[in-house]
């Protein structure tokens, strides 16, 4: 689950850690809300945000439910992508809040590197909350 992840600078580089000189900030959290539908885990992270993972072992899929927090009462529109080695692999179209989650499969195998990318679509929607929610990483 990417909310037990740790940082690079606390893994021991067995395991997929988040690389803290390339990732914004991000709120591992348990309880979490979109659409009114709660999830048990997932990452809260801005409406503009960028988070490098390494995952440092054979991983063969990504997978969560996006979408905007209910923290954000309804405001912000946002799109997620997932990129791995340089490459973007998923994007969710444009994700306002109050919409239902957007379901996330990816398949990482043969990849050494994943980014998760919120962009917003204006100035203002960059303040809302989004979610990465039932995030996990499939590795062996």
């Amino acid at each position: 689950q990417w909310s037990e992840l740790s940082y690079d600078i606390l893994g021991d580089g067995t395991a997929p850690e988040m690389r803290i000189g390339a990732s914004s900030w991000v709120w591992q959290r348990s309880g979490l809300s979109i659409a009114g539908r709660r999830h048990a885990h997932g990452v809260t992270v801005h409406g503009r945000s960028s988070v490098t993972i390494d995952l440092n072992r054979p991983c063969t899929a990504y997978d969560a439910l996006v979408g905007v927090d209910d923290l954000s009462m309804k405001l912000g529109r946002v799109t997620f992508s997932v990129h791995a080695d340089g490459a973007r692999l998923w994007n969710s179209g444009v994700v306002k809040g109050g919409d239902p989650a957007v379901p996330v499969h990816v398949d990482l195998t043969g990849r050494e590197t994943v980014r998760l990318v919120v962009e917003p679509l204006s100035p203002f929607d960059g303040v809302a909350l989004a979610d990465w929610a039932q995030s996990r990483f499939t590795c062996g």
